[in-house]
């Protein structure tokens, strides 16, 4: 047998998860339901494409994060699921889909996202308000966060969405900037803390969100800078999580931290001065997002 390579012992290392991150998979009619809506309506999920580990707990409890823009990303970061490559045009009538199946979803919280799209002009701007805007028209109740992308750092594009009013926009600095060149190699760490920096200054208060993962071969020392350089720009909400490698082709997970290792993290973030943080190894961007929303407007 040949010896193994790096990258394979690195992988025969990721997929030995320990016993807190082993979970039951919830299925059941309310399951069924949301994947029948999402299917009728010709959408794509988050939680389908980038597989997420929480898309059977959300889905059982009739949540989705919906993603529009297509199903392919321009950029390929080495954690992500989404397929790369190059998209279809904007579907016009996707924004459309989206509100009507989050009315048929009953959604009292809507998030939407998106892959990047860096071969449109506006990287999607416009996309992001005219859906916030549909499901506005459908429903005035419905709390709406966006996931958005950098839109390679243009204040214009991040203007159009600002003023569609979303109640949150996310924007996830993914790792700590050592890290970036493999991580998010097309990305640029300063690029979306100046769009975070942005969003706490527009005119309008509309709270700034962003998320970590951990287990990347971060230190903690590089893990508390950030998160301090995140809390500069005026971000508000903060999610951290741990890091799983969705297939062999993607970077391996370097550590898996304990339960007790988030609750620090919590912990230290809210020294910091992040008004709420939710912090866990299944923690995901919009994982919960309604109840956080909910405690920052208390």
């Amino acid at each position: 047998m040949d010896k193994p390579t790096n990258s394979e012992i690195d992988y025969r290392i990721s997929i030995k998860k320990p016993v807190w991150l082993r979970r039951r998979l919830p299925t059941g009619p309310d399951y069924e339901r949301v994947r029948g809506l999402i299917s009728q309506g010709r959408l794509h999920t988050v939680c389908q494409e980038a597989k997420c580990p929480n898309q059977f707990e959300c889905f059982s409890a009739r949540t989705a994060t919906f993603l529009i823009l297509g199903s392919k990303c321009t950029r390929r970061c080495g954690f992500c699921a989404i397929d790369g490559g190059p998209g279809e045009p904007p579907d016009p009538e996707e924004p459309a889909r989206v509100a009507a199946a989050a009315q048929r979803m009953n959604l009292r919280y809507v998030v939407v996202t998106s892959v990047t799209r860096d071969d449109l002009p506006d990287g999607g701007a416009g996309l992001f308000a005219e859906t916030i805007r549909r499901i506005r028209r459908l429903s005035t109740d419905m709390l709406i966060e966006v996931l958005i992308p950098d839109f390679q750092g243009d204040p214009q594009a991040l203007e159009v969405v600002l003023q569609a009013g979303p109640h949150v926009l996310n924007h996830n600095i993914e790792t700590v900037p050592r890290l970036y060149a493999t991580v998010r190699p097309e990305a640029v760490y300063e690029r979306s803390l100046a769009l975070l920096s942005r969003v706490s200054a527009f005119k309008t208060p509309i709270p700034a969100k962003s998320g970590l993962m951990l287990g990347l071969g971060e230190t903690s020392r590089e893990v508390s800078a950030t998160l301090r350089d995140i809390h500069a720009t005026g971000c508000k909400i903060l999610t951290l999580g741990q890091y799983l490698q969705p297939s062999k082709r993607h970077l391996p997970v370097k550590r898996f931290l304990t339960p007790e290792e988030f609750d620090r993290w919590r912990e230290e973030a809210l020294e910091i001065g992040f008004a709420e943080v939710v912090s866990g190894p299944f923690v995901r961007s919009s994982y919960h997002a309604k109840e956080l929303y909910q405690a920052l407007a208390d």
